[in-house]
Order: structure tokens, then sequence, then C-alpha cells
């Protein structure tokens, strides 16, 4: 699952939030974005 973070207030929001309307239930922020996972590649010898 992709986890969501408000951009104003940069709090997680539960994806139950986001069925019902985008947006923040903390602030009512309108603007959200999802996280990126940052990769690490290793070079084999």
């Amino acid at each position: 699952m992709a986890s969501h973070k408000c951009f104003n207030c940069n709090k997680n929001v539960d994806e139950s939030f986001l069925r019902k309307r985008i947006r923040c239930p903390y602030c009512g922020s309108k603007i959200l974005f999802k996280e990126r996972v940052t990769v690490t590649k290793v070079k084999a010898i």
C-alpha cells in the first residue's frame, strides 16, 4: 500500500480517509502526495 502525506502539515493520511474525499483530516488541505521509496543500487563485483 502506498502511504500518502499532506503537503501542508506533513502528516500521514490513511487511505480510508481518501475513499470519502481527498482532503487532509488534520488541516483540510487538498494537496496530498505519495511518498517515494529510495532505491539503493549495489554493484556486484
